[in-house]
Formats: structure tokens, C-alpha cells, sequence
């Protein structure tokens, strides 16, 4: 079965508020094998929502709306339906006892307009709004299913789960919900990730095989739709199996987690310390990493050095390898990683260090950028070319050294010294 869903209010249009309701819904909606296929935004203008509503009518089996059910007189949602629908608005009880009530309590006179919100199509179930004053709506008409929720997502998001989901999923023809499975990658990008797995996607049947890139990350969507868990998970076990057997070196969860959260966890859980010392990343390594809850069990601290001198004077870079080979370098990112690691008393230590732009430096080209990696079994260092803007390479850069750090320790014997192109 389809939904759409229809955002309804003028400050949308404006870019005042981000709809982040559409992304809720849509989410919970193929949790319950319940395909959105459109989504629309439209302003406080009652010819338009009808029309938009009209529309979604013709090519949805439900037809979701937020927003526009308030007190004031742009609040036209639940209006405009009932007219569409041919029914009138009715006041349900319970609702307007409970905004009457709320006034009565703080001894202030309840402004008449705030009636509106307790107005309820005639025939429709109510959705009670336990976290505000609008009650929501859920009908059917013609064949078509209509759900009218608030707009502010602290009212939409638990009258959705308690009570419009429910709803729902009596009305539903075949439940056959979409069970999914997020495959995170780092150290490799979305197009050398496509590229092996290629054949995989292009034979998808049961299983449907979703890449999505972020910057310095790969996820991977497995999503099949089945009765339950159980059956989902055995319909991609062997979909699953093959992508592991292929990118396996790059696949650090099987959740929808990031690369930082699966570091920290990682390291934490075999009681593990970090320490940084960042140049072109000015920091945004450490950053990420403290990011996540939990994040002091694990990292000692970090330094950012960005001039030669800093450098010399912190780390101990020496004068010869800032002069000869220079601060862009396999010499430089090695000394600072192990200074710093001797340093802080870490167990594992990560320099950074390149040319993250607009202008190249030293002679080097822009996104050339050396990872440097220090721990108890020696030293490592990474030579990454990146490409993208200023921004985009610190941010590949700070990634790229997470993925070397997670892979150090579950892959210990791994690609050691070797680097390439991101």
C-alpha cells in the first residue's frame, strides 16, 4: 500500500523550519511495508491544499498531513478536508475539556479561537495529543484513508507512534512490513565501493541493494520485505555474506552508526587510549571523536600544530625533516604521531597532516594528506590524495585517519604502510 504525505504551512515554503516530519514518517511508514512515493509541501492557502490533497487522493492509499490544525485562523488543515470530504467539523469533547481545563488551571480565560483545535471531522477517529492542545484526525472516504497530525514534531512524532501507527496497521491490506540492514564503510569511496559490488546490484531481486554516500563514508541499505525479522534476515543472509566476502575490510558496522561512535566503542571496549596530533585538520579529528558519549574513556587529548615551529617545539619534528622533506610528509606525520603518543601516554596515536587548500604547499598538491599512526607495535604512516574543496578534504582527511585507526586494531595485519586515493 502508498502514503503520501502533505507538509502544510507557509513557513516551510519559506525555509523557516526544516520539515523533518517527512523524514519521520517515511521511516516509520516502511517499517510497516508502506511505500511513500511523493511527499509535498504547501502553504497556508486552502485552494492549494485541496488541490495537493486531491492529488495525493488519486495515487495514495493514505494520505498523511501535518500542520495547520492550531488555534489561529490560518490553521485550515482539518477544514479543508472536511469540506473536500464532504462532512463538518464537530467538536470532540474530550479535547476541548482538556484546553478548557488547562486555561482554568493557570487562571487565565481561554482565548475563543483555541476551540478550533479540538474541531474534529464528523465521523473521524480521534488521535488524542498528549504532549498539546490540537487533536489529530484519522478517517476514510472514498477508498482513501486520511490521517491529519500536528505540526510541531514534539506533538506529531508520539501522536504518530501511540496513535496513528496503530491506526494504520488495522487498515492495512497484507502487512508485509521492510526489514533493513545498514552496512557502514570507511577507507574506500562510493564509487570504488559501487564498482565491487556492481553485479550484486544490478541482479537485486528479493533484496534491494541501496548505496548512499557520505563525506569520508559509504553506507549500504540491504532492505527486503518480509513477514518478520526472521524471515528478512534469512531472505539476505546470502546477499550479505557476498558483500562481506568482497568489502569485508572496509565494513566497519553492520548498524547505522559512524565511523567516530564505532571507534570509541571499539576502543573502549577493550579499554584502549587515543591521542591527536592534527595539522590541516585543525582539530577536527579530535573533534569527532569527542562527539560521542563516552568519549573520555577513551581519548587523552590532542594538539593541533599547524606552523612549522609548533611543530618542532610540541612535537619535536626535526629541523632536518622540516627542511628537507618538509611538513607535508611521511617523514613528519610518523615523528608526530610518535611524540605524541610518548607524549600523552596513549596507547594509539594519530598525526594528520597535508595541504587540505585552496593553495598547494611546499610544493605539494591540494588534497595530498599523510596519516600517521603510533602504538606499542610500531609506526605506520598513510599517503591519501583527496579531492574536494577546503572543507571537504579536512573532513576525508579526519575520516580516513578514524577508518586507520578502527582497521589498526581489528585488522592489525592489513594494507601496513600502504595508502592510496579517496
Amino acid at each position: 500500500m502508498n502514503a503520501e504525505i502533505i507538509a502544510v504551512g507557509t513557513e516551510l515554503l519559506l525555509g523557516q523550519i526544516v520539515n523533518t516530519n517527512a523524514q519521520v514518517l517515511s521511516r516509520q511508514l516502511a517499517e510497516l511495508g508502506v511505500n511513500v512515493y511523493f511527499q509535498t509541501v504547501v502553504g497556508d492557502n486552502a485552494a492549494r491544499i485541496e488541490e495537493a490533497v486531491r492529488l495525493a487522493s488519486s495515487r495514495a492509499d493514505f494520505v498523511i498531513c501535518t500542520g495547520g490544525i492550531g488555534p489561529t485562523q490560518d490553521d485550515i488543515t482539518k477544514d479543508v478536508l472536511a469540506r473536500m470530504t464532504g462532512v463538518r467539523l464537530v467538536m470532540h469533547e474530550p479535547t476541548l475539556a482538556a484546553i478548557r481545563r488547562y486555561y482554568e488551571e493557570r487562571k487565565q480565560p481561554m482565548p475563543e479561537s483555541n476551540a478550533r483545535q479540538a474541531a474534529l471531522p464528523e465521523g473521524a477517529d480521534p488521535l488524542p495529543n498528549d504532549n498539546g492542545m490540537a487533536v489529530g484526525a484519522a478517517w476514510t472516504w472514498n477508498g482513501t484513508r486520511y490521517i491529519v497530525l500536528p505540526g510541531p514534531p514534539r506533538e506529531m512524532e508520539p501522536m504518530f507512534a501511540k496513535y496513528a501507527k496503530p491506526w494504520i496497521i488495522r487498515h492495512l491490506d497484507d502487512r508485509r512490513p521492510l526489514h533493513s540492514v545498514m552496512l557502514r564503510f570507511g577507507g574506500i569511496g562510493e564509487s570504488a565501493l559501487e564498482k565491487e559490488i556492481l553485479d550484486l546490484i544490478e541482479q537485486q531481486k528479493e533484496v534491494t541493494i541501496a548505496p548512499y554516500a557520505k563525506e569520508g563514508e559509504v553506507t549500504v541499505r540491504l532492505t527486503v520485505r518480509a513477514r518478520n525479522r526472521e524471515e528478512g534476515q534469512a531472505m539476505m543472509k546470502g546477499t550479505l555474506e557476498e558483500i562481506r566476502r568482497r568489502v569485508g575490510r572496509y565494513l566497519y558496522a553492520e548498524e547505522d552508526i559512524s565511523l567516530e561512535e564505532a571507534v570509541v566503542r571499539l576502543m573502549a571496549g577493550r579499554g584502549l587510549t587515543l591521542s591527536a596530533a592534527e595539522s590541516c585538520t585543525g582539530g577536527l579529528f579530535t573533534e569527532l571523536i569527542t562527539s560521542v558519549p563516552g568519549s573520555s574513556r577513551v581519548l587523552k587529548g590532542g594538539i593541533v600544530a599547524y606552523t612549522p615551529e609548533l611543530k618542532h617545539n610540541l612535537l619535536q619534528v626535526p629541523e632536518s625533516v622540516l627542511s628537507g622533506p618538509g611538513t607535508v610528509s611521511r617523514e613528519c606525520a610518523l615523528a608526530m604521531a610518535d611524540r605524541m603518543r610518548r607524549l600523552s601516554g596513549s596507547d594509539m596515536a594519530v598525526s594528520i597532516t597535508g595541504v587540505a587548500g585552496p593553495d598547494p604547499s611546499e610544493g605539494k598538491p591540494v588534497g595530498l594528506v599523510y596519516i600517521g599512526l603510533s602504538d606499542r607495535n610500531g609506526e605506520d604512516v598513510f599517503e591519501c590524495r583527496f579531492n574536494g574543496n577546503r572543507d571537504g578534504v579536512r573532513l576525508r582527511a579526519a575520516k580516513h585517519a578514524l577508518y586507520r585507526v578502527w582497521q589498526r586494531i581489528v585488522q592489525p595485519d592489513t594494507e601496513r604502510g600502504a595508502g592510496g586515493s579517496r
